[in-house]
Order: structure tokens, then C-alpha cells, then sequence
């Protein structure tokens, strides 16, 4: 009996398919030449400051939700969640089920001072140097790779400047995350195999992870929601649904005893 592609696998697959046309189209000499020079802003840095730090997220829409808002003007969104307090910014570039773009991460990236990560499917080498001439974070999702691709793209994104962040969503993941070198991991409370969301993922996986920057991702709707988080030993939280629908919810957070 054949096994039914998952949500993540449809993604990853189309993924591969831009990374095989931006190689088609692009030198990578020159463009690792224009990765290493792009000036870089400290995601991992605007993490570790005191209190809980917000990453909010600039969010077309996704295949849960479906379409979650207008966004006709990025900058103006990230002024916002700027005034709003958070410390850093998420873009979502995928085209097809986010909606998003590499415009959407130049214009918010090009209206504030944060730090700001790509978020996107990221499988291949070509993609990390695309996204260090545009971010200062990139996303890589543990799920996607075998142990010694993680280590080789957690450390290509180093050396192009990029903080990378290594999301897991369970225990072998959690293990590849630290073998990798990373020291930024996203704990994602979202199963990206069905959409699923339990905010106890976190809480059971982040234990195992001592000694590294620990950010929440998925399933934030409250104030109530992210202490719970904050308690169990996130220096961090990356808020998108909630965070469009409310933009007000990053004051919330940030502002948190």
C-alpha cells in the first residue's frame, strides 16, 4: 500500500523544484559572493535580550487557515509589529500555499531595523545563499534532512551570516538539531504532517534542549498561551495567525511579567 504524501512532503517537493530553476538561472559563485557581503542584522542577539522576545510573523495565508489577511503593503506591517514591540521579524516567501514572496521580505525587511528570518522550505544550498543576500535567519526544518545535511546547511548559513534556526518537532529531531551545531532551535507546536497543534510539544521537548536558544512556534493566542510557554523555557516566541488577526496581541506578549 502506497503511503499518501503529507502537507510537508508537497511543500518540500515544490521547494526542490524553485531551488532546481534559481540554479538554472543564477551563478552561484557570484550570488555566495553577494551573500557574504549583505550586512547582516543579529536575529540570535534580538532573541537572547531580557524578557520574552516576539518574532511576529507577515502571513498571507497557509494551508490550515486558508487565507488570513490583506497584506498590500509589507513595510507597513513590519512598522507596525515594530511599534507593536517585537524584537524580530518572520517572513513567509512560499508562493503557492502562504502566498508570500521574496518582494514581501525586501519591502518588510526595508521598513524597520529588525532582524528578520525567511521563512520558507529551504532543501537546498542554493536557497541558503538566496536567502543571505535578502534576511538575516534562515529557516531549516529538521524533518527535511538526515543528520549530516543538517550540520552541512546549519554551517553554510553560518558562514554566510546567517543565524540559522533549526525547528524540530519531536524527540530525533531534537537530537539532529544539537548534533547539527545549532544553537537557535524552534520547537514547532504545529505537526507540519496534519496541522495538528499542541502547545505540550514544547514543554515536553524543551528540557532536552539545555543550552541552546529555545523559540515557541505555533498555536500563540494569548498572553495566557505564551507565559505558559515563557515558563516552560521559551526565550522566545514566533507568532503569525494570531499576530495578523491582532497585531496588537505582539504588545501583549512582549509586555509579559
Amino acid at each position: 500500500m502506497s503511503v499518501r504524501p503529507t502537507v510537508l512532503d508537497d511543500l518540500a517537493a515544490a521547494a526542490l523544484q524553485r531551488a532546481k530553476e534559481l540554479r538554472r538561472n543564477t551563478d552561484l559563485d557570484v550570488l555566495y559572493q553577494e551573500a557574504v557581503l549583505f550586512e547582516k542584522r543579529d536575529f540570535a542577539a534580538a532573541l537572547r535580550t531580557p524578557g520574552l522576545s516576539v518574532i511576529s510573523e507577515i502571513k498571507r495565508a497557509s494551508p490550515s487557515a486558508g487565507p488570513i489577511g490583506d497584506v498590500p503593503d509589507p513595510a507597513i506591517w513590519a512598522s507596525r509589529y515594530d511599534r507593536e514591540g517585537a524584537a524580530c521579524l518572520s517572513v513567509l516567501t512560499e508562493p503557492d500555499r502562504f502566498k508570500g514572496s521574496l518582494e514581501d521580505l525586501g519591502a518588510a525587511r526595508a521598513g524597520v531595523s529588525l532582524p528578520v528570518i525567511r521563512k520558507d522550505f529551504t532543501v537546498d544550498e542554493a536557497q541558503i545563499l538566496e536567502t543571505a543576500t535578502r534576511a538575516d535567519a534562515v529557516l531549516l526544518i529538521a524533518a527535511l534532512f538526515d543528520a549530516g545535511a543538517l550540520a552541512h546547511y546549519v554551517s553554510l548559513a553560518v558562514e554566510v551570516g546567517l543565524t540559522p534556526l533549526v525547528e524540530i518537532h519531536d524527540e530525533r529531531e531534537a537530537e539532529l538539531a544539537l548534533e547539527s551545531g545549532a544553537t537557535v532551535i524552534g520547537i514547532n507546536n504545529r505537526d507540519l504532517r496534519d496541522f495538528s497543534v499542541d502547545l505540550g510539544t514544547f514543554e515536553k521537548l524543551a528540557p532536552r534542549l539545555a543550552g541552546v536558544t529555545l523559540v515557541a512556534e505555533s498555536g500563540v493566542k494569548t498572553a495566557e498561551d505564551a507565559r505558559r510557554l515563557r515558563d516552560a523555557g521559551a526565550d522566545a516566541v514566533l507568532v503569525g495567525e494570531a499576530a495578523m488577526r491582532d497585531p496588537a496581541l505582539v504588545t501583549r506578549l512582549s509586555a509579559l511579567p
